[in-house]
């Protein structure tokens, strides 16, 4: 819309539709890219959701719960839609590391997708482990979707109680 029409509709009372330039636009993206290297595009809100059929979610490390137990460490590790022959768990200097690949199981040729945001490819997760633990009596198991491992605590690390009796 040209100067003189917009004054036009100005003086009439009418409503001027925005549109972005191109520049805006140009703007914008980068913005979005510099932001998106730096924080990780997939922290980013899409004002364009057709954006990200472009762009595929690659799988990042699981979530993960660590707690202690009397007797053991526990963690629980989310992976959905895993196999459990995929899932490798090695432990080694107090660090407890979890990888695995997430295999596309089907073939479907991309220009029959309307949207794909399911993540697929390789992982790996390195917890620091809180106390020393017995390596050779590590449990894992894996059921719907969660992994849990046992780590049980050496003599040594286990926290010995000791009642006070207060007066």
């Amino acid at each position: 819309m040209d100067t003189k029409a917009k004054e036009a509709a100005r003086e009439k009372g009418g409503l001027i539709p925005w549109r972005p330039s191109t520049e805006t636009t140009r703007w914008q993206d980068e913005i979005e890219r510099m932001f998106g290297s730096f924080l990780g595009s997939r922290l980013l809100p899409s004002w364009d959701g057709r954006r990200w059929l472009s762009m595929g979610l690659d799988i990042s490390a699981p979530v993960v719960d660590l707690f202690d137990e009397k007797d053991e460490v526990v963690v629980k590790a989310e992976l959905p839609g895993m196999a459990k022959d995929d899932i490798e768990i090695d432990i080694s200097d107090h660090q407890l590391t979890v990888k695995g690949e997430k295999k596309k199981e089907e073939k479907i040729k991309e220009e029959n997708y309307y949207c794909s945001e399911r993540s697929y490819g390789s992982f790996m997760r390195v917890l620091d482990l809180p106390s020393e633990v017995q390596s050779d009596k590590v449990h894992a198991s894996y059921k719907n979707g969660v992994l849990e491992i046992r780590l049980p605590k050496t003599e040594a690390a286990k926290k010995k109680e000791i009642k006070v009796k207060v007066e």
